[in-house]
């Protein structure tokens, strides 16, 4: 039989934390072993190779793994190929070509569907679902164990011997999951994934599989130096409460309340707020909660957590993370989300905590915790020879929001590379404004109303930007968001054209369309078709009734609380979906 495709999936061993770790550390660990192989050749019956128990992957399927002309898919087909590529002996920096894998994770993302295989059968109604006792199972086979009381591990896994009904359970888990995937394959085979979309996640793949380079010496460095502040950190801090663990939100918050200092919670945001109207004796305490809690160390954790034997960490993005509008997502070290640096003499500084004693540094600065943060983007280097180019797009949002409604003043800022913050203020406010130059004040008035309003957003949306932290007045909000809806009225007619084409292709089940972006409802899903051809996703759509008791489009999909339920949503926030997508 000529093998045409593969459906895989692998349950496997590892002492490395997967969480953490990412799949390309954790197939580098010393004791990394598939225990099961399950596969379908061409979408027929299921095999299950017990690679624990002695048994061997039939040598036409290993032939098939290796060849680019047999397309291989897997739920995160990412950790079906690069655990493959460690089994086929692969060294680190080499896996297998992205090119023949698709992955059924983006398949489901692309139609706006969960990314968890069991939630995708759930939300498919699938005949043959992901079995629910897997969990345990892979707990119990695929985790170290650790003796209760102890803190090495008296034997490194359980083996199939150790419990062979379960062992059996765990073979037919392995398989349903084959069996799973292959049915979400065949429910999804009318909207198959562009072409265009296969080869952005191959890019995707390469990225991640290439890494990004770690100075090594720095980050446990920083790691052993950080470990010391945040003890004397909270030694400081017992001394000024007399609190058993003053790290504790509850202790503190309870404290603090005694005190006459009522705060909603300790976040960054709320507790600088305090520290500006608290009394003398609290804000020293505020203080270090804020230093206590900064997140930089976290992140050079995660770093030490996925950096493989090159020094490398790789697997730092995931494709199709927001499947609403497609964009990537940061997974592990979060290298879409780095704090920036202000520091004067950065070089000097980054030899400093990579050279200086501890005491030194005490010396040298105020405070180590913010001097790491600024310090977290220097920790990725590039390779010997080559350099890093930093780069963005510039206003990106506001340029394809401008196209779209054909806002013709904005697309002339635009086209004379002017700076749209300045246009928007002096439109709104009838005067000159300059960034540094006349009325170069109400510019901030013009960028808050620019980041606020572009998608229907009010004074709730501008006090989320920060707008009321930036010095603007509460009565100071609406009168912004109406000058800059009077300043746009191509923008704010936009939003509701789309939203009559959405709610007209809901209604009658046809196809609409409002300039390049085209709406239509196919077997149960409302598409919304890009100028590029690629298709935004909302399952079961229909009409209902939003918070406020108007009519409008709901569907389903995964909400703010992380869990699949019915979403509303209404022309200015497709217009979001559409513009960052």
């Amino acid at each position: 039989m000529k093998i045409e495709s593969l459906a895989i999936d692998i349950e496997t061993f590892s002492s490395v934390n997967l969480a953490k770790s990412g799949v390309y550390r954790y197939t580098e660990s010393p004791d990394f072993v598939i225990l099961l192989f399950g596969y379908s050749i061409n979408h027929g019956p299921v095999e299950v190779v017990d690679l624990a128990s002695g048994e061997t992957i039939p040598k036409e399927v290993i032939e098939a793994i290796k060849d680019d002309s047999v397309v291989k898919s897997a739920f995160n087909a990412s950790f079906e190929r690069v655990s493959i590529s460690r089994f086929l002996g692969l060294p680190t920096g080499t896996y297998l070509s992205p090119r023949s894998w698709h992955c059924t994770m983006v398949w489901s993302a692309y139609l706006g569907l969960p990314l968890s295989l069991e939630a995708v059968g759930a939300v498919l109604r699938l005949e043959k679902q992901k079995m629910r006792e897997g969990k345990a199972l892979v707990k119990y086979f695929c985790t170290p164990v650790i003796s209760e009381g102890s803190t090495f591990w008296e034997r490194r896994r359980n083996l199939p011997s150790d419990s062979p009904e379960r062992w059996a359970l765990f073979k037919e888990y392995n398989k349903r999951d084959v069996e799973t995937e292959i049915a979400i394959q065949k429910k999804l085979s009318p909207f198959p994934v562009p072409e265009s979309v296969w080869s952005e996640y191959v890019i995707d793949q390469e990225i991640n599989d290439r890494g990004v380079l770690v100075d090594a010496d720095m980050v446990r460095r920083v790691i052993e130096i950080s470990r010391r502040v945040n003890a004397e950190l909270m030694e400081e801090m017992k001394r000024e409460t007399q609190l058993d663990n003053p790290n504790s939100v509850s202790q503190l918050m309870a404290w603090l309340t005694e005190r006459g200092l009522t705060i909603e919670s300790l976040g960054k945001k709320d507790v600088k707020a305090a520290i500006a109207d608290a009394p003398e004796e609290l804000k020293r305490p505020l203080m270090l909660r804020l230093q206590l809690a900064k997140s930089s160390v976290k992140k050079y954790e995660a770093m030490n957590y996925s950096m493989g034997s090159d020094n490398r960490c790789r697997g730092m993005f995931q494709f199709y993370g927001a499947n609403r509008s497609g964009r990537w997502a940061g997974r592990i070290t979060q290298l879409q989300n780095l704090p920036q640096n202000h520091l004067k003499d950065l070089e000097t500084t980054r030899e400093a905590f990579k050279t200086c004693s501890y005491e030194v540094l005490s010396i040298l600065y105020d405070d180590i915790p913010d001097t790491l943060s600024q310090l977290i983007r220097t920790a990725f280097i590039p390779a010997r020879g080559t350099r890093f180019i930093v780069s963005d797009y510039s206003a990106v949002e506001a340029r394809v929001l401008s196209w779209l409604a054909g806002e013709e003043w904005r697309m002339d800022v635009f086209k004379s590379n002017g700076d749209i913050y300045s246009a928007t203020a002096s439109r709104m406010f009838g005067v000159p404004v300059g960034k540094h130059g006349p009325n170069a004040d109400l510019r901030q008035k013009g960028k808050q109303a620019e980041l606020g309003c572009g998608y229907g957003g009010s004074v709730g949306a501008l006090k989320a930007m920060g707008a009321l932290d930036l010095g603007l007045k509460e009565d100071e909000l609406k009168p912004l968001v109406d000058n800059w809806r009077k300043t746009n009225p191509h923008i704010v007619d936009y939003w509701w054209k789309i939203d009559r084409a959405a709610k007209e292709a809901v209604m009658t089940k046809s196809t609409t369309a409002v300039g390049n972006i085209m709406f239509s409802v196919e077997k149960g899903i409302l598409f919304i078709t890009l100028p590029s051809g690629r298709r935004l996703s909302y399952v079961k759509p229909r009409m209902g009734e939003n918070r406020f008791g108007g009519e409008a489009i709901t569907y389903e999909g995964v909400g703010n609380a992380k869990k699949w339920g019915r979403i509303e949503t209404y022309g200015p926030k497709l217009v979001e979906n559409i513009v960052q997508a």
